[in-house]
C-alpha cells in the first residue's frame, strides 16, 4: 500500500524508513519534523481505518443503577491501527482506587465493582487515533431509597374522617420522588394497613374511620428504588368518637282501637255422654280486654268446681268435668268491658251410656223393672222377649216377653 505522505527528499541526500509495528500508534503521533538530535526524520504510520465508537443502544440513555451494584460496561469501537482509549469522569480523570479500564483491541471496558453515590455523573470515552478522533457520552445514575417525610402531624378529627400533613424528605435518594404511600392502624389490632400509594401531594385526608376506634397514621416517601426503610408516625392519635344522635319525632294523631267486645266464633251446640269431660269453645275480641262470665240456665256458675273456665289471646274455653243427667242445659259466655258487652249461647245435651227401652216412656230406665215384665207379672224375673231389658243393676239382657205371649194365645 502506498504512504499516506510523501515527503520530498533533497538531491545528494538518503531516505530511511523505519517499519514500525500496530503497537507503536499508541504512542505519541509521529511530527513531520525532524526531532532535534535525531539524524533521519520518521514518517507516520499509515490510518487503514479511521477510528468510531459503537455505542450501544442501552447506554443511548442514562443507566440506572443502585448504591452497592457492579458495574460493567463494555464499549465496543473501531480503529486501524489500534487507537488510544481514554476515559474521563466528568472532565476529570477517573480514580483508579475506585473505577479499573480495560482496553482491547477492538473494545473498553469500565468496571466500578460497588457503586456509590459519589459515582454518577457523565463518563467520557474517547478513542484517537493521530489527528483523528471519536468520542462517546454515557451517564450513569446510582440511586437509592430515599428518606422518610419530615414532621407529620394530625391536623384535624371530624366525623370519620382526619386530616395529615407532612414535609418531603431532605434525601431523595439521588432520583425524583414517584409519591408517598400513606398507612394507618388501630389500637386494637395495632396492624398497619395501606390506605393511598404514590399520593404526590404533601396532605390527605383519611376517610372512612371506624367509629369508636382510635388511629395512628404513617407516610414513606417511594422512589425507583422504593419505599423509605422508615416511615415517621403520628404523635396524637385520632380518636373517631360517636356522634351525639337527636331523634326528632313528627306529631301524628294517637289511633283509638277501644272497641266493644265482639264475638268473632260462636258456641256450637253439642250433644255428650254422661261421665265424659266435655269443652265449649267461642272466640271474642275487644279493647280493653273484656271480662267473661259463664252462664247455666242463666245462672253464675264461675265458682262451680265443677266447670273450668280458661280465657287466653280471645279464645274462651269451658270445661264440663263429668257431666251427668242434671248437666244438660243452655250456657252462655258473656264478653263485658267498659264499652259495652256481648253474649253467645249453646245447648248441651247429656245422655245415658246404654240405648232406651223402646216400651220405657222415659228416655233413662236405670233403676226401674222393664215395663213389659210387671204387665205379665214377671217382675223379678227374667224378661224373655227378644229385646233387651235394662236392669237396676245396669246390665243388659234378652227379654223373653214375645214368647210368653205366643204361648198364651195358644193355652187360649
Amino acid at each position: 500500500m502506498e504512504a499516506a505522505t510523501a515527503l520530498e527528499v533533497a538531491s545528494g541526500s538518503t531516505l530511511k524508513v523505519k517499519e514500525m509495528s500496530p503497537a507503536d500508534a499508541e504512542g505519541p503521533p509521529a511530527s513531520s519534523q525532524q526531532e532535534p538530535g535525531s539524524p533521519f526524520p520518521q514518517l507516520l504510520s499509515p490510518i487503514e481505518e479511521h477510528p468510531k465508537i459503537w455505542l450501544p443502544r442501552t447506554l443511548r440513555q442514562t443507566y440506572i443503577c443502585k448504591v452497592g451494584d457492579t458495574v460493567n460496561l463494555l464499549i465496543p469501537f473501531q480503529g486501524k491501527p489500534k487507537p488510544r482509549a481514554t476515559w474521563k469522569h466528568d472532565g476529570c480523570a477517573l480514580d483508579a482506587s475506585r473505577v479499573s479500564v480495560r482496553n482491547g483491541e477492538q473494545d473498553s471496558i469500565l468496571f466500578i465493582r460497588e457503586a456509590q453515590r459519589a459515582d454518577s455523573g457523565c463518563y467520557q470515552l474517547s478513542v484517537q487515533l493521530g489527528e483523528l478522533e471519536a468520542t462517546a457520552t454515557i451517564d450513569i445514575l446510582v440511586i437509592e431509597r430515599p428518606g422518610p417525610p419530615q414532621s407529620i402531624k394530625l391536623v384535624d378529627v371530624w366525623g370519620s374522617s382526619a386530616t395529615l400533613e407532612w414535609t418531603p424528605p431532605q434525601d431523595t435518594g439521588n432520583a425524583a420522588l414517584l409519591g408517598y404511600t400513606v398507612q394507618k392502624a388501630d389500637t386494637k389490632s395495632g396492624l398497619w394497613f395501606t390506605v393511598l400509594e404514590r399520593y404526590h401531594r404533601t396532605s390527605f385526608t383519611v376517610s372512612n374511620l371506624i367509629v369508636g376506634n382510635s388511629y395512628a397514621f404513617r407516610v414513606f416517601a417511594e422512589n425507583q428504588c422504593g419505599l423509605s426503610e422508615t416511615a415517621p408516625i403520628t404523635a396524637d392519635l385520632a380518636h373517631i368518637q360517636k356522634a351525639a344522635t337527636v331523634c326528632k319525632t313528627e306529631g301524628f294523631a294517637q289511633r283509638d282501637f277501644s272497641e266493644a267486645p265482639k264475638f268473632t266464633h260462636p258456641l256450637a251446640d253439642c250433644t255428650t255422654v254422661t261421665g265424659y269431660d266435655t269443652q265449649l269453645f267461642c272466640c271474642v275480641r275487644g279493647s280493653p280486654k273484656p271480662k267473661i262470665i259463664w252462664l247455666k240456665n242463666k245462672m253464675d256458675i264461675q265458682g262451680n268446681p265443677k266447670y273450668r273456665a280458661l280465657s287466653y289471646l280471645g279464645i274462651c274455653s269451658l270445661e264440663i268435668r263429668k257431666p251427668g243427667p242434671f248437666d244438660g242445659g243452655i250456657y252462655t259466655c258473656k264478653a263485658v268491658n267498659p264499652l259495652g258487652e256481648a253474649s253467645v249461647d249453646c245447648r248441651v245435651d247429656v245422655k245415658g251410656k246404654g240405648r232406651t227401652h223402646p216400651l220405657s216412656p222415659q228416655g233413662d230406665n236405670s233403676g226401674m223393672e222393664p215395663q213389659a215384665c210387671r204387665e205379665q207379672g214377671l217382675a223379678g224375673s227374667p224378661c224373655r222377649c227378644s229385646r233387651h231389658c235394662h236392669h237396676q243393676d245396669g246390665f243388659e239382657e234378652p227379654c223373653l216377653l214375645p214368647s210368653i205371649l205366643f204361648l198364651s194365645k195358644i193355652t187360649l
